[in-house]
């Protein structure tokens, strides 16, 4: 059994030091609340649908937001990342796309650009969708 979104199935991530990395997701993990969803295995990790390995050639290059309960996550978020390792790219703060959209942007390790978002005020039917493979 595992938990989805509705549009995303995976995203795989290939990093260059995956230790280094292992300490910087579990630290964005802690500041938004998502301790759970961090699965950790020898040679990989994942966060739901963010599937982590270390690259054997390239590594990756996104923009990956993740999505923030409170504006205080956001502000946790970047101060959690920035101690684990991460450059900041963007403090805490309104951002123009609209009215409501409060962000922090960090590199990773890799340079990955790493975003967290909270779009407040805002209702969720469910926390998430539990899929179990048949």
């Amino acid at each position: 059994m595992y938990k989805l979104g509705r549009v995303i199935d995976h995203v795989h991530l290939r990093v260059s030091d995956l230790e280094a990395s292992r300490n910087f997701y579990r630290a964005i993990c802690k500041a938004l609340g998502l301790e759970e969803a961090f699965q950790d295995a020898t040679d990989h990790f994942v966060i739901d649908e963010i599937y982590v390995d270390a690259a054997d050639d390239y590594v990756s290059r996104i923009h990956l937001a993740f999505q923030a309960r409170s504006q205080e996550d956001v502000d946790t978020f970047h101060r959690l990342a920035l101690e684990a390792g991460g450059q900041s790219n963007g403090a805490p703060g309104l951002r123009p796309y609209h009215d409501s959209y409060y962000a922090a942007f960090v590199l990773d390790p890799d340079g990955n650009n790493i975003e967290a978002v909270c779009d407040a005020p805002t209702a969720r039917n469910v926390d998430s969708v539990i899929v179990e493979r048949t």
